[in-house]
């Protein structure tokens, strides 16, 4: 297949320097591509220089074989169009004039919309899903409408390329969600072929067909969101010390570095709300019994959370008992976080039975006739709803010196 676009050995600055050098990349029609990379790694300054609209400082950037910067600008904006992350300052402009804007390169001379151009105009709302909009002044729009208007003129223009530079920033999570559903519309249904630089990292892996990563002055690698993106990729790219980012969740976790001061079990997702609401209070636990490969695992390590851990798809060992025993008993307060029982883990029901008998105290999410089958005679019980209710008695019994680090 023929590529759209092509760089070619091209290094992107300006007077001062190269801020990027030697980037070789190419994209094929219908493909959505994502620039990843920390602020001030260069993504505008490519995007700008693919575009044409900054002249490379060595190689050369091809659109559709041909050199952008040997294009003229009308044959260029035949070619490609281009949203920038600055909303354009139009009052007293309807959405319909602005994406009729998109039509200039083809109206010729006097820049008068014909049938066909009205046509266009209309076509390239309707894609967009904002045909409702067509009488609204542009300035009086949220961002979100704003955005899609301007993907709307781009569109008009009729690009092979469409270049964006942050086209979800300072926008809510549902209207980033409709502008890359947008975007990918437009890529696999309509063939047009999209490069963007965004900062969404969970959006652009599941969005985008191919990641280009951009650090410290060079291409770093690229290639499909699997094939790319490795277990600690993205920390390495962004710098990131104090948070976990897990490729396979795709979500960001923040190190829990507190002293613990309760035990949690848990499994099967049950635990991660109250994982979250300690590391956020600056609490620290221990977890366990947990399964490798359960959820709660996989979570607790990206907090960097010790864990008791037992093999996948294997009963508790009598090893692996005995040191969750001794993990608990190092504190007065542990939680049953509700988690789903079965032939595997039943031992986390005997060690919270154990560790009652020993005279801790323990906080179940289960209902009460639950909590009186699984811990008969066992009235230091308390039964809570919810991982906030389990917050505040850590934070006041903390507070007030009730509730220490472990043992």
């Amino acid at each position: 297949m023929t590529a759209v676009l092509n760089a070619e050995q091209v290094d992107v600055g300006y007077d001062g320097g190269a801020v990027v050098s030697d980037i070789n990349t190419s994209a094929l029609r219908g493909q959505l591509i994502c620039l990843l990379g920390p602020n001030g790694a260069g993504k505008s300054t490519i995007l700008r220089t693919l575009s044409g609209h900054l002249a490379p400082l060595g190689g050369t950037v091809y659109i559709g074989g041909k050199s952008v910067t040997k294009m003229s600008e009308n044959e260029r904006a035949k070619k490609l169009s281009v949203v920038l992350t600055e909303k354009p300052p139009l009052h007293m402009t309807t959405a319909r004039d602005l994406v009729s804007m998109g039509r200039s390169p083809h109206t010729g001379f006097w820049g008068r919309l014909s049938e066909t151009d009205e046509k266009k105009v209309r076509e390239a709302m309707d894609t967009v899903g904002i045909s409702e909009l067509a009488e609204r002044e542009f300035m009086g729009l949220s961002d979100g409408e704003k955005q899609k208007i301007l993907i709307a003129r781009a569109l008009a223009q009729e690009p092979q390329l469409m270049i964006l530079d942050e086209p979800t920033s300072h926008l809510d999570i549902n209207s980033r969600i409709e502008i890359m559903n947008i975007l990918s519309q437009l890529a696999h249904q309509k063939g047009l072929t999209i490069i963007m630089s965004i900062h969404d990292i969970d959006i652009a892996l599941k969005t985008c067909q191919n990641v280009i990563l951009i650090k410290d002055g060079r291409l770093l690698s690229q290639g499909t969101p699997e094939d790319t993106i490795g277990d600690r990729t993205i920390e390495g790219l962004y710098d990131i010390e104090k948070a976990s980012y897990d490729t396979l969740l795709g979500n960001m976790e923040l190190r829990n570095t507190a002293k613990p001061l309760l035990f949690i079990v848990a499994g099967a997702g049950s635990g991660i709300p109250l994982y979250r609401a300690l590391t956020r209070n600056g609490f620290g636990f221990v977890t366990g019994i947990l399964h490798e490969g359960d959820i709660d695992c996989r979570v607790a390590a990206d907090m960097r959370i010790e864990v008791v851990r037992e093999k996948p798809f294997t009963a508790v060992s009598g090893e692996t008992f005995a040191a969750a025993e001794k993990r608990i008993g190092a504190f007065r307060c542990a939680v049953d976080t509700a988690f789903p029982l079965g032939e595997h883990n039943t031992a986390n029901v005997r060690l919270l039975r154990t560790f009652l008998h020993n005279g801790g105290k323990l906080f179940s999410m289960r209902p009460r006739e639950e909590n009186l089958r699984l811990y008969p005679e066992c009235g230091n019980v308390a039964e809570v709803t919810s991982a906030a209710e389990i917050t505040d008695y850590i934070k006041k019994e903390y507070q007030t010196g009730r509730i220490h680090h472990e043992q």
